[in-house]
């Protein structure tokens, strides 16, 4: 796993780690909705299904219709599939369902 040292410091630790420390999907709508907004989660959210389409092999259009998101969005997310840290991967993993 690469970190990304030029975007590592202690205040994003801490809001990591603050993420880490919610038990719950309450939890994490109580404290994303305090510390973003609903465009940011609502993007993200976009992001992941985005991620999530592109790992069953839909197409762009597909996701499009889907999702809503551009294929700016969909680009983005597949650069970072092929690319990035595997970070959508390993949460995708860990997050299957039979």
């Amino acid at each position: 796993m690469i970190i990304m040292l030029h975007l590592k410091n202690d205040d994003i630790d801490n809001v990591f780690e603050a993420i880490l420390s919610l038990k719950s999907v309450d939890e994490c709508y109580c404290f994303f909705e305090d510390i973003c907004t609903v465009k940011e989660i609502q993007d993200i959210a976009q992001r992941y299904q985005v991620a999530l389409l592109l790992t069953q092999n839909k197409n762009y259009s597909e996701i499009t219709n889907e999702t809503g998101a551009s294929s700016a969005t969909i680009t983005r997310v597949n650069k970072c599939l092929k690319y990035g840290n595997d970070g959508y991967k390993m949460v995708i993993e860990r997050t299957k369902k039979d």
